[in-house]
């Protein structure tokens, strides 16, 4: 058992590496062409569905600083986007732009929120063997010390091996004193409540910590970010469902 933990935290850090190593050939040369890398296996019939939180006049959690959460929920979806494609995998974007995802027919702020989760929700559903990667940031009003990434989950035991394996990837990558734990979303998010397919929402981090908001705007952060949560999926199997933490 020990051997196995061990096995698998080197793979987590050999694909975290290959992550890290492509992404930065991607952003730092964006002219050159990159061979896609094919996976084996189960790429063959999953789809990644990356959901960029909110968007529009939906901007989210809005920081101290005025940094906006919708931003930095899609600028590090567009870096895993591009990440998970140079490992062949199948990846859909719910959205590629600052935009709402409501219909033409919503008005009033509150229909448009209610139509764009009702789409997000229905463009997932449509989705054959899909994982959905939602990406958020967190807040907390009244205090500016609490920081740090946190996986939810959601459909119980579909979802909780993919969010474990995720928190321990992230707390490795980017902060190994990061204590949180992978938690079961309420159901009062109606985006994960109305899913079928594994499912996990990342808060990457604090807005309304000064220090994490700052590294959260900055394009070094943002693709580190999406590295861990690439190298997360791609390291990931089904069939094994033990926490990686166990025996480390």
């Amino acid at each position: 058992m020990k051997k196995d933990s061990m096995q698998r935290g080197l793979a987590i850090l050999l694909v975290f590496a290959l992550a890290v190593s492509t992404s930065y050939y991607l952003f730092l040369w964006p002219g050159r062409t990159v061979e896609t890398m094919a996976h084996p296996g189960r790429f063959g019939t999953e789809t990644v569905v990356i959901d960029a939180g909110h968007g529009g006049e939906d901007g989210g959690a809005v920081s101290k600083a005025g940094n906006v959460e919708s931003h930095v929920n899609l600028a590090i979806a567009t870096r895993l986007d591009h990440i998970l494609g140079l490992f062949g995998a199948n990846v859909v974007m719910l959205r590629t732009e600052d935009v709402s995802l409501h219909d033409d027919s919503a008005s009033t702020l509150r229909e448009k929120k209610v139509s764009d989760l009702h789409n997000r929700v229905a463009r997932i559903e449509a989705t054959p063997h899909a994982t959905l990667i939602s990406i958020h940031q967190n807040t907390y009003d009244g205090s500016s010390r609490y920081h740090g990434a946190q996986v939810f989950y959601a459909n119980g035991a579909l979802s909780l091996p993919l969010a474990q394996y995720t928190q321990e990837v992230l707390r490795r990558a980017l902060d190994p004193e990061n204590s949180r734990q992978a938690t079961k979303i309420p159901d009062s998010v109606y985006l994960m409540s109305h899913i079928s397919c594994r499912a996990i929402l990342v808060e990457c981090g604090f807005l309304s910590n000064p220090s994490e908001d700052a590294l959260l705007q900055t394009s070094g952060y943002q693709t580190k970010i999406a590295a861990a949560l690439a190298g997360a999926y791609l390291g990931f199997d089904p069939e094994e469902t033990a926490d990686i933490s166990e025996g480390a």
